[in-house]
């Protein structure tokens, strides 16, 4: 009975969302509406009730998602990922929207406005978002501040990355407010994201160099911290540069990966939308991630031999999407792009799909199923 009145639920919740809430929404400026939701969502997260309410339209919950991924407990695999919340206003509600862990920022070292606008456009046909924001975030002082002082529900990772400005084109300096980002967060959430793959900012992305990560994580070993390290890759490397790439994390204070960050060319075959009136810049979201996201994933998990962690993101939008990922090697999921696109109920909609295919195949728990498609050799 609780599944047939978590369908039902569901079922109204994504017409109304479809019918009525999308058309508003996406006749509107994509930053405004995002902007908007940021502020009513941390409203909701301040109080009780707002929390309560949340959580019984959007909640769901099984056993068999429940899992710990590096010493961390999650009720679920799926996580917000991050550019979502990059000032970390949600924490408070997340929990209550279903996600089983978040992922705040990016966060740099020093305050960033980001990249002037417009910086986000929809392509409708694609189910993607072209965003080109640039970082735009507090700064890691007035984040860390704010986050130690937050009531954690559920994991949150801290994503860091290099302030979006011209002082960071010099690569020493640049390891130096990368540094600044991961010291002054080094205490705050649960894990923290190395972020070498935004798309998005001055110098392009200088750390996927071999040498311009080992003098990177080099300096970032020197920072005390008990948090597990994530790098997040970018989908638009060969796998001879992520395997180069891997070779040096592994020699560092590296446990995982996440698979994957935007996609800049524009002649992926998922995008279908006349292009004509979009800028040539920024990076691709959603469905047009999907394919490279999951190669990169099996990619990764073959070549480590299941013993690396990954996070897999891009794409999913369906609970068949992510059990993809799962049984191609992700130990954690996250998405942002199949939210805006199917409404803020299709996490209990994955959750609850990812629950039935488990049981389907025979698994009993959701890390069970975790590259099962990948036969190690």
């Amino acid at each position: 009975m609780k599944n047939v009145a978590v369908s039902v639920r569901n079922a109204i919740i994504r017409a109304g969302y479809r019918y009525i809430c999308k058309p508003y929404f996406f006749a509107r400026d994509p930053e405004l509406v995002h902007n908007q939701m940021i502020t009513v969502g941390n409203m909701l997260g301040r109080v009780w009730l707002g929390r309560a309410l949340t959580s019984l339209l959007f909640n769901y919950s099984h056993p068999s998602l429940h899992t710990t991924v590096l010493g961390i407990a999650f009720k679920n695999p799926l996580g917000l990922s991050a550019g979502f919340d990059k000032n970390a206003d949600l924490v408070g509600i997340i929990p209550s929207v279903g996600f089983g862990f978040e992922e705040v920022g990016s966060i740099t070292g020093e305050y960033c406005p980001g990249n002037p606008k417009p910086r986000m456009w929809r392509l409708l046909k694609s189910k993607s978002l072209v965003i080109y924001y640039g970082l735009n975030n507090r700064g890691c002082v007035v984040l860390g501040q704010q986050l130690r002082r937050a009531l954690f529900r559920i994991p949150v990772g801290t994503s860091i990355a290099m302030t979006n400005c011209a002082a960071n084109l010099d690569r020493a300096h640049g390891i130096k407010d990368f540094a600044k980002a991961f010291r002054e967060l080094a205490d705050v959430g649960a894990y923290t994201t190395v972020n070498i793959s935004c798309p998005n900012a001055q110098g392009g992305q200088p750390f996927v160099d071999s040498g311009a990560l080992e003098a990177l994580l080099t300096e970032l070993d020197k920072i005390p911290t008990n948090k597990p390290v994530l790098i997040k890759l970018s989908p638009d490397l060969t796998f001879a540069q992520v395997d180069t790439l891997l070779d040096i994390a592994k020699a560092h204070r590296v446990h995982g990966v996440i698979c994957t960050n935007l996609t800049k060319p524009r002649d992926n075959k998922a995008v279908v939308d006349d292009l004509a009136n979009i800028p040539a810049v920024g990076g691709l979201s959603g469905a047009p991630t999907k394919e490279l996201s999951d190669a990169l994933i099996a990619h990764v998990y073959t070549r480590e031999q299941g013993k690396c962690i990954i996070v897999g993101v891009g794409g999913i939008s369906t609970a068949e999407d992510a059990y993809r990922k799962i049984r191609l090697g992700a130990s954690l999921l996250q998405m942002i792009t199949g939210m805006i696109f199917e409404g803020p109920q299709v996490v209990s909609e994955i959750n609850q799909g990812l629950a039935r295919l488990l049981a389907r195949d025979g698994f009993t728990h959701v890390s069970q199923a975790v590259g099962v498609d990948v036969p190690l050799r």
